[in-house]
């Protein structure tokens, strides 16, 4: 896993989740108390609510990239760059500046102005982008989008047969588009991958969400620093069926998870709050990083899916994520000949069966394992229905 310096702030595996507060100088940003447009304000608030409650990273957005509003042109965007500007000259704490842009021209001028790091909401969909943070050696986190300016995070909308194949078109779940929408336009040393929570798109639903939360691990896979952006988004909210204002301890909860999972970088409004919770996830991840005369990094790999997506970024082949991690069942209510089948034909197929000395037992093995034992029993009986279900489950 690249490690990124994004001005001093160093931020991988070997450092501690980092925390991006939110600031916007944009009139029609639905989030009230981080909306400014008056530079003097709007630094008491940065130094008073972002970088004294712990945030390492300043997000200053330009305009709004809900969905309901029009699209800013890059020349409408720079005439909002003043009040940034004057605003994080205003500012006494100390943190790394981040503009929100989705256009070249915008990041450059920020970039020649005081601004730090650069947050593309688009993607690299503006192909000069990744010139531009690569020309200024900064920071840059690329949001998972189509190539298309006015459709940031719309990742179904992105053209998938031509840009990879039909079959593959049909094939993909939704969150192998949104592994391939960060990979599009490439990645520079120092990005940053952020998969796109939120309702980008019509067609992205709650489950969408649920489903890349779950399976966040995966992006470990692009070998860079995930940010995520999960404060108070319907995909939480509606667990508990809390109002925007209510969600604060859902974000937590899952904040804490999503560090757990790999997360290096949270980006959030409610600074103090999600740091702490950050702090319990990043203590409970499991320890990665082993140096040596050789370089050695321990892969947080939990299923089949996140084994593969590093076989396919180290280039190996990928068949054999298959056989790399080890899952483990508990069987209960097992008869004797079912138990004596499992004893012959469990080690047969690479996987171990471990019978206890009261109704249940334990089956243990990785899922090409556990899939070919599946298929040596008859699926109409007991068993057979036992071993599919348990193969349906390693998906």
């Amino acid at each position: 896993m690249q490690t990124v310096d994004a001005a001093g702030v160093r931020i991988g595996d070997d450092q501690p989740p980092r925390i991006m507060g939110v600031l916007n100088v944009s009139r029609e940003s639905p989030y009230d108390p981080s909306v400014y447009d008056d530079p003097g304000e709007a630094a008491e608030y940065v130094d008073r609510e972002l970088i004294n409650q712990g945030a390492d990273i300043v997000d200053v957005g330009l305009e709004s990239a809900n969905k309901r509003f029009e699209v800013l042109s890059a020349e409408e965007e720079l005439d909002r760059l003043d009040v940034a500007i004057d605003t994080i000259e205003s500012v006494s704490g100390d943190a790394v500046f981040s503009i929100e842009t989705r256009y070249h021209e915008v990041a450059e001028v920020a970039l020649d102005r005081g601004f730090d790091m650069v947050n593309d909401i688009c993607g690299f969909a503006d192909p000069k982008m990744a010139e531009v943070c690569e020309e200024y050696d900064v920071a840059v986190a690329k949001m998972a989008s189509p190539p298309d300016l006015e459709r940031p995070g719309a990742v179904e909308e992105t053209p998938w047969a031509q840009r990879r194949s039909p079959e593959w078109a049909r094939q993909a779940e939704y969150v192998d588009q949104v592994y391939e929408a960060l990979k599009q336009n490439g990645l520079t040393d120092k990005t940053i991958v952020d998969p796109a929570f939120g309702g980008w798109s019509e067609a992205q639903t709650i489950e969408d969400d649920r489903e890349t939360f779950r399976r966040l691990r995966e992006f470990r896979g692009l070998g860079r620093p995930i940010l995520v952006s999960i404060n108070r988004k319907n995909f939480l909210r509606t667990i508990a069926d809390r109002s925007t204002e209510e969600a604060l301890p859902v974000s937590l909860a899952a904040t804490s998870m999503a560090v757990e999972r790999g997360a290096h970088m949270i980006r959030t409004h409610d600074v103090a709050e999600t740091r702490d919770a950050a702090l319990v996830g990043s203590a409970f991840t499991r320890e990665r990083i082993d140096d040596g005369a050789i370089d050695v990094e321990e892969l947080d790999v939990t299923t089949e899916g996140e084994a593969r997506r590093h076989c396919e970024r180290v280039g190996a082949d990928e068949t054999t994520a298959a056989r790399s991690v080890v899952r483990a069942f508990e069987l209960g209510g097992l008869a004797p000949t079912q138990r004596d089948w499992l004893n012959t034909h469990a080690p047969a197929h690479g996987g171990v069966y471990a019978p206890g000395d009261g109704d249940s037992d334990l089956l243990i093995g990785s899922p090409a394992a556990l899939r070919a034992l599946a298929t040596d029993v008859d699926d109409a009986t007991p068993l057979g229905e036992a071993l599919a279900t348990i193969a349906d489950r390693l998906d």
